[in-house]
């Protein structure tokens, strides 16, 4: 008999004991090459240029996210027991629902083009140290964990809800990590009674029971102060903008002019042929040391790119979302225009950034509440919920802060014309 135990900051002991086949399964997957591979993720990519704290890896986000899936498991097989059937999927997608990201994570994805859903059914299905065991615990169980990650597929719902829904065990980990690390403090959630309050519908989907509401409203108004407050944040706009026009030029100016090792050269110049070998082997020391050898001895325009994100020497960024379309466009070209007479090319530092939000969707797995008399939209219950399903939308001018007086006077002058106007 073995046991090893993660000391985790928020969940405190995870415990893992291989007399349980599911947790001797999930010890094998932690020890594998492909997992350890997420210790050198950042869980929020270049946030740490925002949020000084914001170091923590996927590879300790996962293991949360199996913590959670396992507790909430536990308390709905009390309500079925032919649950417990399911240890083995639910363990692995939860633990292993993030291994086929890339560097910086979700900002990985904006860069380089990849969709990490689609990696990490291909090294689930692939990858030996992570097919093998999935297979040894039970034939076809790979298929079915690359299945439930990539498809949302899976024979009992109340599993896919479990790790990918509006509630789920993914969700509340980087809720409560990412606050934790970045400082703020919206996102102090009641995991113990959320996952209390986690009960069956008559049709064995996941529902909320009527304990449970005010603090999955509070979750969701959380998830919500959090987009605003952390991952939509300027500056985190600013830096994901930065290393998508990085890499842009990096494959523009080509292989002659740009030094990249082989692994680098697969991931800028030949994406559509992508191996998993070539796949893993990225991560964020290697692309950080690209950056630094761009800095250091890549064409010019390339290498200030790279020294303005190293050195945090970042863009501004002001918002526009005020603005109609036309006055945005307008507002660019005034930006533009300025950057270039201050001697920047306009092409590498001014653009516009749109994002949407929407904190809760009632009809993308929207979730119900169920009393043991009636199963109703939780939105038809919660006037709040009902509130966080209005779509916020978002703007930001990027430009250098050089110019960041005059793009603001140039603002300013646009506002009055429209007042004008009225």
């Amino acid at each position: 008999m073995s046991q090893r135990t993660y000391h985790d900051p928020l969940h405190h002991g995870i415990t893992l004991d291989d007399t349980n086949r599911a947790e001797a399964l999930v010890m094998t997957l932690i020890d594998a090459a492909p997992f350890q591979r997420l210790r050198r993720v950042r869980q929020l990519g270049p946030a740490f240029l925002t949020f000084h704290g914001a170091e923590s890896s996927r590879f300790t986000h996962s293991l949360g996210v199996f913590h959670l899936a396992r507790l909430a498991l536990g308390n709905l097989t009390r309500l079925d027991p032919s649950l417990e059937e399911e240890q083995g999927l639910l363990y692995a997608a939860a633990l292993l629902h993030d291994i086929g990201h890339g560097p910086l994570s979700h900002t990985g994805e904006e860069m380089f083009g990849l969709h990490h859903e689609t990696w990490s059914a291909a090294v689930i299905r692939q990858h030996p140290a992570i097919r093998d065991p999935l297979e040894a615990f039970s034939p076809g169980l790979a298929d079915s964990v690359a299945d439930l990650l990539e498809h949302g597929s899976a024979k009992r719902s109340v599993i896919k809800r479990l790790v990918s829904s509006q509630l789920d065990c993914d969700r509340l980990d980087y809720l409560l990590r990412d606050s934790y690390t970045t400082g703020a403090r919206y996102g102090q959630l009641d995991t113990e009674r959320i996952l209390a309050g986690l009960t069956l519908s008559p049709d064995g989907d996941l529902a909320i029971h009527p304990k449970g509401l005010m603090a999955v409203e509070h979750y969701l108004v959380v998830r919500n102060l959090m987009y605003r407050s952390v991952y939509n944040h300027r500056l985190n706009i600013v830096c994901n903008w930065m290393l998508e026009q990085l890499v842009q030029l990096a494959r523009q100016l080509g292989p002659d002019q740009v030094w990249a090792d082989p692994v680098m050269e697969r991931w800028l110049w030949d994406l559509e042929s992508m191996d998993l070998t070539s796949f893993l082997a990225n991560d964020d020391l290697r692309t950080g040391y690209h950056l630094q050898r761009w800095r250091e001895e890549g064409p010019r325009p390339l290498a200030e790119l790279c020294e303005r994100f190293l050195d945090r020497r970042l863009l501004k960024a002001v918002a526009v979302g005020h603005l109609n379309s036309g006055d945005q466009l307008r507002a660019l070209a005034i930006a533009r225009g300025l950057a270039e007479t201050a001697g920047h090319d306009p092409d590498l530092c001014c653009g516009l950034r749109h994002q949407q939000q929407r904190g809760y969707h009632p009809y993308k797995g929207g979730l119900r509440l169920w009393d043991g008399v009636r199963l109703q939209a939780l939105e038809q219950v919660s006037a709040l919920v009902q509130s966080l399903s209005t779509p916020a939308a978002s703007a930001w001018l990027i430009h250098p802060g050089e110019i960041n007086h005059g793009v603001v006077a140039a603002l300013g002058q646009t506002q009055a014309w429209e007042r004008s106007l009225r």
